[in-house]
């Protein structure tokens, strides 16, 4: 995925000021950023729920412009903070609705509902409205509705909140070799363990783009603190220009 001179102002905040950033095939990234919400504007872009004034989006060298189900709505997932799901809805309806959207037909369709289910976790409350489960439940059929259609790109937007930590870990370590994890979070600490890679926005550019492996090297904790310590030091991978780094 790469991103090519993303510019947008909301409110008279500048959150996306001409920002590259390129994520190889397979990397975890977490996505932190000054202010607070670019990070979330910038998946909201790549979901196609907000529109960048300027700058373009680019998936294995295609940019975005099909939204058809063979195309980009196949493509990427996206969980926000809020699950995004009709309280009235149950679980079953919510994912039957997002196979529907992405083309599978019947069979397929039954088929992923059941597998995403069982990995969520959903079989007990499949059938009962999402307002009766609580949003941990809202959250947990809004995973499972953005992965149904095994996505290339995941763009994962402080999602699952209202679970515990461990199953939380447990559902965000999403497998795939290929398959590209974005994460924005404004607590790193607690994605450890779930991400290889840390890009940190500030002012609506890339400051620093690199692997969590290096911060560790430096003894420097997966936190603000320590990603803004390390932006401020001027290694490689700070600055205008970013690093694009690979798993």
């Amino acid at each position: 995925m790469v991103c090519d001179g993303l510019r947008r102002t909301v409110q008279g905040e500048r959150l996306l000021d001409g920002l590259d950033l390129a994520v190889g095939v397979g990397a975890r990234l977490l996505v932190v950023s000054t202010p607070e919400g670019s990070a979330s504007f910038l998946l909201r872009v790549l979901a196609g729920l907000a529109r960048a004034s300027a700058g373009v989006v680019r998936i294995a060298g295609v940019a975005r412009a099909d939204d058809s189900a063979a195309g980009w709505a196949r493509r990427i997932g996206y969980v926000g903070p809020e699950a995004g799901i009709h309280p009235w809805m149950a679980p079953g309806e919510a994912l039957d609705l997002a196979g529907r959207l992405a083309g599978f037909d019947a069979e397929e369709r039954r088929r992923r509902v059941e597998a995403a289910a069982e990995h969520y976790r959903l079989g007990a409350q499949i059938g009962i409205p999402v307002r009766r489960g609580g949003p941990a439940l809202a959250q947990r059929t809004a995973m499972a509705a953005a992965t149904i259609a095994d996505p290339e790109v995941l763009l994962l937007d402080e999602p699952l909140r209202s679970l515990d930590p461990v199953e939380r870990s447990r559902l965000l370590s999403v497998p795939g070799q290929r398959r590209t994890v974005l994460l924005a979070s404004r607590y790193p600490a607690s994605e450890d363990g779930l991400v290889n890679q840390v890009a940190l926005l500030r002012a609506g550019r890339v400051a620093l783009h690199i692997s969590i492996a290096e911060l560790t090297q430096r003894n420097l904790p997966l936190s603000m603190r320590g990603i803004q310590a390390l932006a401020d030091a001027g290694v490689p991978g700070s600055g205008q220009t970013p690093v694009a780094v690979g798993q």
